[in-house]
């Protein structure tokens, strides 16, 4: 009976840790939408170090339910400018003409080359 015991306290504990062992990257997937995974991937590839605290800081504000809300990519990128942390993402400017979608560059030289 005491071993029994023993096996069932033991078995709970190991289904407690595993609760406690919350993966991060599962509690950002259901609070960042939009372009918020892209704006961290970049800040993730230029300041490594300060993303991870940005990151535990997000998970811990998460649980703790102090935000609720879904982060879009805009907030993210503004949290992370107002921590003096400016990360530059690619950018491409896209002109929709007659159902055709061209780059700026191919744009000017069409209209230059005219």
């Amino acid at each position: 009976m005491e071993m029994k015991k023993r096996l069932e306290k033991k078995v709970e504990t190991e289904k407690n840790e595993e609760k406690a062992k919350i993966e991060p990257k599962d509690v950002l997937n259901r609070s960042l939408i939009g372009r918020a995974w892209e704006v961290l991937e970049a800040a993730r590839l230029q300041y490594p170090e300060a993303t991870k605290e940005v990151e535990r800081a997000l998970v811990k504000s998460i649980l703790s339910g102090r935000i609720k809300d879904k982060i879009t990519g805009e907030e993210l990128y503004g949290l992370f400018y107002r921590l003096g942390i400016k990360v530059r993402l690619k950018t491409r400017i896209s002109v929709l003409e007659h159902g055709e979608l061209k780059s700026l560059e191919e744009k000017i030289k069409e209209s230059t080359s005219r």
